[in-house]
């Protein structure tokens, strides 16, 4: 089985405690369809762990068959560096059908950033080298394709629906039973 080669570090984005027993990382890419499924599992699995789960985003942008998923993950990046990172994350995914440069531009007045200055970034790619630190990290623990999610480390290979995520979860926490 494949193994997380990048650890888990203040520098990724977080929810959840840091002692929690179980971590979720998922490689996403926010144009992906799939990604986009995943979404709202995630969330509901979250809510089941509560404070026994952290989990983690990294940005995995399959760039030559989802021509926004590069500039939503700047985007993103972009809202990170002003705190609003989970924000724009889900406000990206929840729009996925609209990607654009408009779009990012309304959705950071709506989070009360700058969109001429998202705009800017966007433009001299300011964000591209943190981008493409969580990809090369992905490509090292062998993920090819999104969403890719790691259970403690341990890349979880079967299906990503709410049941076998949460019935790996469980297995890695030492209780199988539902």
């Amino acid at each position: 089985m494949a193994k997380l080669r990048t650890p888990v570090t203040s520098r990724d984005h977080i929810q959840g405690p840091e002692d929690a027993p179980l971590t979720l990382v998922e490689y996403g890419d926010y144009e992906c369809p799939s990604c986009g499924s995943a979404y709202p599992i995630v969330k509901r699995v979250q809510e089941k762990f509560g404070k026994r789960l952290r989990f983690v985003f990294r940005n995995f942008p399959l760039s030559e068959i989802h021509p926004h998923a590069e500039s939503a993950a700047e985007t993103a990046e972009f809202a990170a560096a002003e705190g609003r990172f989970w924000e724009m994350h889900d406000l990206l995914f929840e729009n996925q059908e609209q990607l654009s440069e408009a779009l990012y531009s309304e959705l950071a007045d709506e989070l009360g950033l700058s969109p001429t200055a998202l705009r800017q970034a966007l433009e001299v790619s300011k964000y591209k080298d943190r981008v493409r630190t969580d990809f090369s990290s992905g490509v090292r623990s062998g993920v090819n394709g999104t969403p890719t999610f790691f259970i403690n480390g341990t890349r979880h290979d079967g299906p990503f629906d709410y049941e076998t995520l949460v019935l790996a979860l469980r297995e890695k926490n030492g209780k199988a039973t539902p």
